[in-house]
């Protein structure tokens, strides 16, 4: 048995890989095409571009893995199939549990390198690639933080202090630089103590950033006290995670970014749905890699007659491309109706699982 294991593993995870680096090299083309269209425009240079759509690859790495997993089990299988090598295996004593066993182990490291290349590969090359594209002539353009019209507002409450901090930022720059900082301070009555105002700032470290060219204005008994300063030392909870989502969409974050935008959109009352269905999307995306491998197998299994190795494939790229759009569907239905951010993640899955169990079922009665 471990040969028959070995050999289906080798087989699918061949036609896997073809068909993965097939799909990688489609889609770099396509990226490749938009990019031109931007050449030449505001000192664009050919180089970015192609800087731009290398550092795209790791993205569609995570996000092709479950298609390319299912095309290539489906063209695999369906190669033993037409070669009668599956009927052989079947008629030897194999059942059809110790196959789909010998394909989940192919599939389990996949979804690994799929977990991984998510969480440690495409956000920094995203957010590098978005850094590429918006660099012009050497200058780095603004990202405007459209949660507002007026910029990005965020609240919070100093520690041991009834200090209420109400924080605006116009804009900030690809390398994380803030522009056009305001912050407001109320005492625990809300009326105004005082009021900072800042050309830019800069990150220093955790609870801590560094604004430039403060002028300060505080409110007192004896009225409105106006100071000037170079530096100032500003404690806070904002951390450069949070401000990533400007350049990267919260579905290509990494978990820890994706928790400290929930942690304190969450404490400041705002609405956390779509970086809570992003969270579960992230951990329950890879198993996807083993729930299509798994699926392939009933669609490989029928004979030639019910359809060549091309309509498999075509019908294994329409699953793939169903795949992909009902959990968009449901991510964005979620964040719409207020579904259990749970829900929203895990039922494309949890269907998918159902109809391959279903699938395999029907297919052992036979």
């Amino acid at each position: 048995m471990k040969t028959l294991n070995r050999y289906i593993g080798r087989e699918v995870l061949y036609a896997t890989t073809l068909i993965f680096v097939a799909l990688l090299m489609l889609f770099a083309f396509f990226d490749l095409i938009h990019e031109l269209g931007n050449v030449g425009r505001d000192g664009y240079p050919p180089g970015r571009a192609l800087l731009f759509v290398g550092l795209s690859l790791p993205g569609h790495v995570y996000e092709l893995m479950p298609t390319a997993a299912l095309i290539g089990t489906l063209f695999a299988i369906a190669q033993l199939v037409g070669n009668s090598e599956y009927t052989v295996m079947r008629a030897s004593g194999a059942s059809l549990t110790q196959i789909t066993w010998a394909i989940v182990r192919v599939g389990i490291p996949l979804a690994i390198a799929t977990f991984l290349a998510g969480e440690f590969l495409a956000p920094p090359a995203e957010r590098l690639a978005q850094q590429v594209r918006v660099q012009t002539q050497g200058q780095a353009l603004r990202f405007v933080a459209q949660q507002f019209q007026s910029g990005f507002w965020f609240k919070q409450t100093l520690p041991d202090s009834d200090i209420q901090t109400f924080a605006n930022i116009r804009s900030l720059l690809a390398d994380m630089t803030l522009l056009g900082v305001r912050i407001y301070e109320f005492d625990a009555d809300l009326r105004l103590k005082a009021l900072r105002v800042a050309d830019s700032g800069s990150f220093v470290t955790d609870g801590e950033w560094k604004l430039k060219n403060v002028r300060s204005t505080e409110l007192g008994p004896d009225g409105a006290k106006v100071t000037q300063a170079n530096e100032y030392a500003w404690a806070t909870v904002l951390k450069p995670s949070l401000l990533t989502v400007y350049q990267v969409a919260p579905e290509k974050l990494e978990i820890e970014s994706l928790y400290d935008n929930i942690r304190v959109l969450g404490g400041n009352q705002q609405k956390t749905s779509r970086f809570e269905i992003a969270l579960w999307n992230k951990i329950f995306y890879p198993a996807a890699v083993i729930v299509m491998m798994v699926l392939a197998l009933p669609f490989a299994y029928f004979q030639r007659r019910a359809g060549g190795v091309g309509f498999r494939i075509f019908a294994g790229t329409i699953l793939g491309l169903v795949f992909f759009l009902v959990g968009r569907l449901f991510s964005y239905l979620g964040v719409i109706n207020d579904w259990p951010p749970l829900f929203s993640a895990a039922f494309p899955i949890v269907a998918f699982v159902a109809v391959a169990a279903t699938m395999l079922w029907w297919l052992e009665r036979r």
